[in-house]
């Protein structure tokens, strides 16, 4: 893969798709975000700005949207950033029109809530028979900042480790940083699972227990995911990276963050109807909840977070009781 004269299409036209849109023109490249809103699509173009996901935001004036899915036809590089529960679907519509040997990089993080499968199986399911290359973007990284051009690291999971090089130069500007690695399941376990645990911390601010209480659910979540994403087959030394701990403390304590906002906000006693209509974004955490503990139930592994969230969200459990519960169970060696 020559990178640089690649034409580079970004499906999805969301908070984090522009911001990469923004990224990759700042580098050089010749971009288009492929979306629906054709008012966002006329914003981009006309006024270089994403007035519903990043109002007020200055996007770089080489970024081009449409909403013709033709832009897609013989694309050789396409940034995936479509909510997970629906890049099944989008990827067995658009796979007639993607080039052969095509590299795409996940930028969504999550599992498929009917399966509780990672986005590079669904993929590789989705795309099966086709020739393609795949990756995952991941680590600590709000939307806004990266519009901003504060300094952001991320890693990129690619089993293919020249491919994966080739990457990092591909995304990497002074103020966006590209690491890589070939834990790809690691990766994408990681960004997943954290959002789950962005929910309870955002809870235990809701119900105004403190700092102590969310810094020891930041560390018994990060525990938590990588049991889980080990026993997936994960490296566990992945989940000490940025897409792990890295990500898992951004979303845990920033403001910005939409999980920790569903859980604040469930703590102080909204619903979760009612959140999920007001955030006007999609909380990936919300249905990876259900995936997380599928497959910690698959593969024998503790999960009393994971549980405690889902027995919040699906089961209506009251949240200051279910953390209750949490913090009154048997003692043992950390």
């Amino acid at each position: 893969m020559t990178a640089r004269k690649l034409r580079t299409v970004v499906a999805g036209g969301g908070s984090w798709g522009t911001a990469l849109a923004h990224v990759l023109a700042w580098n050089g490249h010749d971009v288009t975000i492929a979306l629906r809103d054709e008012a966002v699509s006329r914003a981009i173009n006309e006024r270089h700005e994403n007035p519903h996901y990043l109002p007020g935001k200055c996007l770089h004036p080489g970024v081009k949207a449409s909403t013709s899915p033709e832009v897609l036809t013989d694309c050789g590089f396409l940034v995936l950033a479509v909510p997970c529960q629906h890049q099944r679907a989008w990827l067995q519509a658009n796979r007639h029109r993607l080039a052969p040997g095509c590299v795409l990089v996940n930028a969504s993080k999550g599992f498929e809530a009917s399966t509780a499968l990672p986005m590079s199986r669904i993929a590789h399911e989705a795309l099966a028979g086709q020739d393609f290359r795949y990756s995952v973007l991941s680590g600590p990284s709000f939307a806004a900042e990266v519009m901003e051009e504060h300094p952001t690291a991320v890693v990129l999971g690619c089993s293919d480790e020249t491919l994966g090089a080739q990457l990092r130069e591909h995304f990497s500007t002074p103020f966006f940083r590209c690491y890589s690695s070939t834990d790809v399941i690691g990766v994408e376990a990681g960004g997943s699972l954290k959002n789950v645990m962005a929910i309870a911390a955002g809870m235990c601010d809701g119900l105004g227990f403190g700092s102590n209480a969310r810094a020891a659910l930041i560390t018994r979540g990060l525990a938590e995911l990588a049991r889980i994403g080990v026993a997936m087959g994960a490296r566990p030394l992945t989940f000490m990276g940025l897409s792990g701990l890295g990500d898992l403390t951004l979303t845990c304590n920033g403001a910005l963050s939409r999980n920790r906002q569903v859980g604040l906000r469930l703590g102080q006693g909204e619903s979760l109807e009612d959140i999920v209509s007001s955030l006007g974004m999609v909380a990936e955490g919300v249905k990876t909840t259900q995936a997380a503990l599928h497959l910690a139930n698959l593969h024998h592994v503790a999960a009393p977070i994971t549980e405690t969230v889902y027995r919040i969200i699906h089961e209506n459990a009251a949240p200051r009781d279910a953390v209750t519960e949490l913090m009154t169970r048997a003692l043992k060696e950390e």
